[in-house]
């Protein structure tokens, strides 16, 4: 068995190191794994790299300019579908295929017209909108029907001039329906239903496959060192963590809650801007890249707070919850599926400062330790590596089948 999978990155971000992670494991269980990405990490011979930066670079800049997404790389496409050919997988995964680096309707065609079964992960929504990643924030359901006049034309991939949101998803509809065998994968209970009211409702399958952590990495784990480290004795500790800090991530409620609870220390991973004047009380550490290291300073934390309203899983959070620590998040999206009853609090988005600060509170009246059992059960039931990576060799056996 052949599994070919397409990602934008591999072994960096959420998504790049879900790929490598599947990929590792396939090869220690004997199965023919290939990679197609456009960045990554290391080089290996099973990686083929689609097209270059200079092409990633004009796609864009066209994207903007002509309001589509993923129409331009045609060369570089032609080219990947000549080294698919060569491959003959049995199985193509399909990830993230909306970083400008590939002509999506080429290749949704192509593997239509040589019927090959495919499996795609709903990462978030973009397979199945005209444009958007989400539309939680906009409070926008077109996508369920036919969008048009789309109110995130200027959020992420940002078209400058023309809305070609209904084209883009009719043609989404028009090539996944091509597909004979199509399996539809999200990462969450809210994804995977959100799915089923999309354009891919008629795929061959339809499932949820929770993305996995490592939990021979993330678990409960001695800290005295990282609060040594931090010059954190006995304080209460709220933990953020973002690869980059923005508005849109979050940082700005990080800001303000510090200087309404300033008895309180927070702690934030991950780049930060420069143009913010933080708080005696938040501590920024940068990124980590050390993954153990990671894991203390989850495990050190009393909270963590995801402030995100669009979530299609939250690997932050069950990364926080295998360490032990409950979270602190929006009631939407998928993170009160993550958080539960008994892992912490999902709070109303509306009044969100004292919904945030009530819950933070509660949790340090309840103490960590009447959450950590529950929250290290939880993501050992639901977020084992080996587990879920059974669950897609499973699914693969069963498509080509």
């Amino acid at each position: 068995m052949k599994i070919l999978q397409i990602n934008a990155v591999y072994g960096l971000g959420s998504t790049g190191r879900t790929t490598a992670e599947l990929d590792q494991e396939l090869a220690k269980k004997g199965i023919d794994s290939v990679i197609v990405t456009a960045i990554s990490n290391t080089k290996k011979e099973n990686i083929y790299f689609v097209g270059n930066k200079l092409d990633r670079k004009f796609h864009g800049l066209f994207s903007r300019l002509f309001g589509k997404q993923g129409y331009f790389s045609v060369r570089a496409s032609r080219k990947l579908i000549n080294y698919i050919n060569a491959e003959k997988p049995d199985v193509i995964h399909l990830r993230n295929l909306h970083a400008n680096y590939i002509n999506v309707p080429m290749l949704l065609q192509f593997i239509a017209d040589k019927e090959i079964p495919t499996v795609i992960t709903l990462h978030d929504c973009w397979l199945f909108t005209g444009k958007c990643c989400y539309y939680t924030d906009d409070k926008c359901e077109k996508w369920k029907f036919e969008c048009g006049h789309c109110p995130a034309l200027r959020k992420w991939n940002s078209s400058w001039f023309f809305d070609c949101s209904k084209r883009m998803l009719a043609d989404k509809k028009q090539y996944f329906s091509a597909i004979k065998k199509l399996a539809v994968i999200g990462v969450s209970d809210w994804i995977t239903n959100e799915a089923r009211q999309s354009i891919l409702k008629n795929a061959w399958k339809i499932k949820r496959i929770y993305n996995w952590i490592d939990l021979s990495v993330f678990h409960s784990i001695d800290t005295n060192d990282i609060r040594e480290k931090l010059s954190i004795d006995q304080e209460f500790v709220i933990l953020g963590v973002s690869q980059t800090w923005s508005v849109e991530k979050g940082l700005l409620i990080f800001i303000k809650l510090a200087k309404q609870m300033p008895e309180k220390k927070f702690v934030l991973i991950g780049d930060m801007p420069e143009r913010f004047e933080m708080p005696e009380n938040i501590l920024s550490v940068g990124s980590i890249s050390d993954v153990h290291e990671l894991a203390k300073y989850y495990d050190m934390a009393d909270v963590f707070l995801n402030p995100s309203i669009q979530e299609t899983f939250g690997k932050t959070t069950a990364e926080a919850l295998a360490c032990g620590t409950p979270v602190v998040g929006y009631n939407v999206t998928a993170t009160p599926e993550l958080i539960g009853n008994e892992c912490g609090i999902a709070v109303d988005p509306e009044n969100d400062l004292d919904h945030l600060k009530a819950a933070i509170y509660e949790i340090e009246s309840n103490t960590k330790a009447y959450y950590s059992h529950n929250c290290i059960e939880f993501a050992e039931d639901n977020f084992s590596k080996e587990k879920l990576i059974d669950e897609y060799i499973a699914l693969y056996e069963e498509i080509i089948q």
